[in-house]
Parts: structure tokens; C-alpha cells; sequence
């Protein structure tokens, strides 16, 4: 590549082909490999479609598994969470070696550090075929996160483990899960370690209305003057909602908030666009009205944070849960906050 201030991105829309109904832990694999050799042709097609200075490219959420259903938290673990060293990301990399680009994805994970839990992770390979971000998600209503773990998860990772950015050729690379779109201090603590490009693994209800999601990736877009790639499920297909329900809407926008790529329903390729890292840069440098990434005063709003407790961090720290957990503890916090007077 001679210019790696300028490429092109894709955000691409593939079907989800969930391992819901797999009987094991070997069937389920087995359907998860079948997922891998469809993306790999279509990942060739589709650069050797938009050009081969295509660089990254964005895959959807949970595209490997679909999410559980009904799945006990065990359960899961066993059937559908792949190890941090597995057969699936080595797959994976030796698509992104072949292409020579960086596969940005995310998948239900294992973790030794938290033996009979999982996180849903974000990750992106180089073109070596290396994982060199791995960023778990924050906020989930029914699965478990860092913050459910907190004070063991900083001691085996750190706040940078928490919130890692990749330092690349193509630009400082970031992740966002699913709806943590609408959760701004994700992107925020992302864009102070310095996030150029937010890469978006989503499975959402797609509108040709604005959804919220919609509204705030280009908020997201603008308020830290980055990019979003944002991919999105084409349906997702051997489970038991109509296939259709989260289809569509693949975008990327551009760090003024201007949606550059879009595409419809169905499998596509069709949401590519150019990431022009220098007018990024140039932008984040000129004084103004419009910098909002330089103007923001942090101070402001620290002690609000620091004396606000809303849900509470290492609820499955020391104990086992089953997945009446979640909704349980985001009943007390309600109920908490009401007697308090905040809501």
C-alpha cells in the first residue's frame, strides 16, 4: 500500500448462521468452520470487487454463532465461546494474511483468567494474521462483562486492557459492541487513547427511519472526530426469530457525521468507502467551532462520576449466577435510584 492515509473500508453484511440447535460443543464447531469458509470467498470477491486497496474490513456481530437463547451461561461456554488461542481465530488470520488487510469481528469468548464465564468480544487481526485488539464488551444486559468482574479484570489487564486501541498503519483502530453505540463514554475513553476509526460489529433491527443506533453512531462520528464502520447481520438464520429481524443498514460515516456508505437488507458488500485519515487529522488540528474532540473539558465531569453509583461493578466476582442474575440486579439498581429520587 503507498498511501496509508487513504483506503477503503468495508462493513460487510453477512448472514449469521446461529449454533443454537447444534447438539455439542463438536457440532457446533463444525458449523462455526462452515461460516468461516463462506466469509472466505466472499471476503475475496468482495476486494477483488472494490480494489485491493480495501484494508479493513468489518465483520457483524456474533457471526460465527448467533447469540444464546435459552442457553444457560454454562451451557454457552461449552457449545458456542471459542478459546483466546483457537482453531476459529487462526482460521481468521490466515484470511486476513491471504488479503493482506485488517479483519475486524466479534465473537463469545473464553477467558482462563474467569474459568465458567465468557465474554463477548471484539477483535481485530493485522495482516500477519495476529490479534492485536481485543476489546471485551462493557455493557450487556444478559451476558457477563469486565465490570461484572471488575477488580479482578483491571489486575489482569489494566485500564488500557479495558479500553485498547491499536496504533496501526492504517490508522488508531478501536472497537464498539452491538449497543454499546449508544453508550458514549465507551467511545469517549476509546478517542482519549487516541481512536481514529471506531470498528462497529452490530446485529440490530435495521429502519429506513433513523434508529437510535443510527443517530448515534453519527453522534459518536462527530463528538470524537473519528469514522464508524459499522457491519450489521444480514438475518440470522437456524433460530427460532424470523431470519429478518436484525438485516440491514451496513454504513460507514466519516468523522463530520456524514453517512459516505450505506447499504440495504441482505448480504452485501455494497457499504465500502474511502477512510481519508489525513483530512481526519487536518481536522482534528485546526482550531474552531467544530473540533469538539479538543474542546472537551474532562474535569467538569469527574466528580460526578466518581460520586454516582448506578449498576453496581463485581456482582459475579465471587459467586456463581444463572441468567436471572442480570435482570435481577437492574431491578434493584431501579429500584435503588427511585428511593434516591434520581429517576
Amino acid at each position: 500500500m503507498t498511501n496509508p492515509e487513504s483506503y477503503r473500508a468495508l462493513a460487510l453484511q453477512v448472514t449469521c448462521h446461529a449454533v443454537n440447535q447444534a447438539s455439542d460443543r463438536h457440532e457446533a464447531r463444525s458449523l462455526m468452520k462452515n461460516s468461516i469458509n463462506r466469509l472466505a470467498q466472499q471476503i475475496a470477491a468482495s476486494i477483488a470487487f472494490i480494489g485491493f486497496d480495501c484494508r479493513l474490513i468489518v465483520l457483524p456481530e456474533y457471526f460465527l454463532t448467533g447469540f444464546p437463547m435459552g442457553d444457560t451461561l454454562g451451557g454457552w461456554a461449552e457449545k458456542a465461546c471459542i478459546e483466546m488461542a483457537g482453531a476459529e481465530y487462526e482460521a481468521l488470520g490466515k484470511i486476513a494474511q491471504k488479503h493482506q488487510i485488517f479483519l475486524a469481528g466479534n465473537a463469545y469468548e473464553l477467558d482462563p483468567n474467569f474459568p465458567g464465564l465468557y465474554f463477548q468480544t471484539c477483535f481485530i487481526l493485522d495482516p500477519s494474521g495476529s490479534i492485536i485488539l481485543r476489546y471485551r464488551r462493557l455493557n450487556s444486559l444478559f451476558a457477563p462483562t469486565p465490570h461484572d468482574v471488575w477488580d479482578k479484570y483491571l489486575d489482569c489487564y489494566g485500564l488500557e486492557g479495558v479500553f485498547p486501541v491499536a496504533k496501526t498503519a492504517i490508522g488508531n483502530l478501536a472497537a464498539l459492541a452491538s449497543e454499546e453505540i449508544l453508550y458514549p463514554e465507551v467511545a469517549r475513553c476509546l478517542a482519549m487513547r487516541g481512536a481514529e476509526i471506531f470498528v462497529h460489529s452490530t446485529s440490530e433491527v435495521y429502519n429506513k427511519n433513523l434508529t437510535p443506533k443510527d443517530a448515534a453512531k453519527i453522534t459518536r462520528a462527530v463528538e470524537n472526530l473519528a469514522y464508524v464502520v459499522s457491519a450489521n447481520t444480514a438475518g440470522i438464520a437456524n433460530i427460532s426469530i424470523p431470519i429478518a429481524s436484525a438485516d440491514g443498514g451496513s454504513k460507514i460515516i466519516d468523522h463530520r457525521g456524514i453517512v459516505i456508505a450505506q447499504t440495504d437488507t441482505g448480504e452485501s458488500m455494497a457499504a465500502f468507502a474511502e477512510i481519508d485519515l489525513a483530512a481526519l487529522r487536518r481536522d482534528r488540528r485546526r482550531p474552531g467551532l467544530n473540533n469538539l474532540l479538543a474542546r472537551q473539558r474532562f474535569e467538569l465531569y469527574a466528580e460526578s462520576y466518581q460520586q454516582s453509583d448506578f449498576y453496581p461493578a463485581n456482582t459475579m466476582l465471587e459467586t456463581e449466577v444463572d441468567r436471572k442474575h442480570f435482570l435481577q440486579t437492574q431491578q434493584a439498581t431501579i429500584e435503588r435510584l427511585a428511593k434516591l429520587g434520581i429517576i
